[in-house]
């Protein structure tokens, strides 16, 4: 890999604010269905890839997992978690963990799609399913018309509602960043599969202290990040990448 992401006929502005076109373009791009209608509890997971406008920029909704929990503490995360047996869908796993970890009501999350295929978390005990909504800000109008810029997310907020037992904080990345040199560093998946990382030590810093070691990253993700950063990486950075390769803004 290069040092930063090779450009391609990007299928999404990385710049201009959501509207309901935007929404309709990546239902478009994004698988329809799950592809699997049935699973064997316990071995799923769920996560959602949340995309947002926050001060009018088109971003997604990340979160910095509590210190105190058991696994996988002080990570940066896509809210999400074990499926359960009530249940009916990896869908809506994801929608009642969203709303658990953030506040974010089911009912304020249009989900737009699906990508794959679902890996396995880094035990291989359970395998994750990745699906990608729009949270939408608390004044959205659903006769807005299609062109108008959707409200944005209102982060103060979410940071101030999010479980103190499960989330650290939760802060946002605008899609610009996602190409950002300074903050991108070619990595490997489980030492395989190429894949971008994301420097957000700065932005995490802003809401919480981080304890940094320099000597982190020695296992493969298991930490916050790579020597002493707080770092998207692991299966999280994975269906980061695998998402911005499917609309195009990675080759």
């Amino acid at each position: 890999m290069s040092s930063c992401p090779q450009r391609a006929a990007s299928l999404i502005s990385l710049t201009k604010p959501f509207t309901q076109k935007t929404l309709k373009n990546l239902r478009q791009l994004l698988d329809a269905t799950e592809g699997y209608p049935t699973y064997q509890h316990p071995r799923n997971a769920a996560v959602l890839i949340p995309f947002c406008n926050v001060n009018n920029e088109p971003s997604i909704l990340f979160e910095l997992r509590a210190k105190a929990l058991r696994s996988h503490s002080g990570e940066v995360s896509f809210p999400g978690g074990r499926v359960d047996e009530s249940d009916a869908s990896f869908t809506q796993a994801a929608l009642r963990e969203t709303d658990e970890e953030l506040g974010l009501k089911p009912s304020a999350i249009e989900v737009l799609g699906h990508i794959g295929p679902p890996e396995f978390e880094m035990r291989g005990k359970m395998r994750v399913w990745p699906i990608i909504g729009f949270v939408h800000g608390s004044m959205f109008d659903p006769n807005l018309d299609e062109d108008a810029v959707l409200p944005s997310l209102d982060m103060d907020a979410v940071r101030s509602q999010a479980s103190r037992d499960e989330v650290g904080t939760a802060f946002h990345l605008p899609l610009s960043s996602l190409i950002s040199p300074a903050r991108l560093k070619p990595t490997l998946f489980r030492a395989g599969k190429p894949y971008w990382s994301i420097d957000v030590t700065d932005i995490v810093q802003k809401y919480v202290d981080v304890e940094l070691d320099p000597n982190s990253g020695s296992v493969d993700e298991v930490g916050p990040g790579v020597g002493g950063k707080v770092e998207v990486w692991g299966l999280t950075g994975w269906y980061l990448s695998m998402l911005m390769k499917r609309l195009r803004v990675y080759e």
